[in-house]
């Protein structure tokens, strides 16, 4: 696999510790012209340092930030310890739909108001992704190709995920999915 997707790397713990299967996304200015867009649907999470803010995150979250950081290798290394799959992907057009997903995510909801309403359309993405953890993190070189504020990068190797094991079990997962389903389904 040679697809990677940047976040914050305390979302990426977050999904890494199982305590959520939703990522949302606005799309980074160097998204190009059409905006954010599921490029793959499978990749490497690449936790990042940049952009984060402790204060944008809940409590909880809040409390395994510094943590999170530290645990992080030297700026000029990329570790890639999870692989994940995107097995549910929604545009949301309300943030009220944006809202309902409270509770299956670490964001604040001044985060997802404040993602939703920047730039020129008023949309967030929601996906639902299943996560796997290899037995052994790959370490790789942080080239200039993987900076900036874009969503997607392409790896300069390919990288197996061959033995990745789901960071939850089926029940659970399809539990927290069934939730996001829901929330995302409007009653008529």
């Amino acid at each position: 696999m040679r697809t990677a997707f940047k976040e914050w790397a305390v979302v990426v713990d977050a999904l890494g510790r199982g305590d959520q299967i939703v990522i949302l996304r606005k799309g980074g200015i160097a998204e190009g012209p059409g905006g954010f867009t599921v490029a793959q649907r499978e990749f490497w999470l690449l936790p990042t340092r940049f952009h984060q803010q402790r204060d944008r995150v809940l409590p909880a979250a809040q409390g395994r930030f510094e943590a999170v950081l530290a645990a992080l290798p030297p700026a000029e290394t990329v570790r890639l310890e999870w692989a994940a799959e995107v097995v549910a992907a929604r545009k949301l057009t309300s943030l009220g739909a944006a809202e309902r997903l409270r509770g299956q995510h670490i964001w604040r909801d001044e985060v997802i108001a404040e993602r939703f309403d920047w730039g020129g359309e008023q949309a967030i993405f929601a996906l639902a992704v299943r996560v796997r953890r290899v037995s052994r993190p790959v370490e790789l070189p942080f080239l200039a190709d993987y900076g900036g504020c874009k969503s997607w990068i392409e790896l300069a190797e390919d990288v197996p995920a061959a033995g990745a094991v789901p960071v939850l079990g089926e029940a659970e997962f399809a539990t927290k999915l069934a939730a996001f389903h829901a929330a995302l389904t409007v009653s008529p």
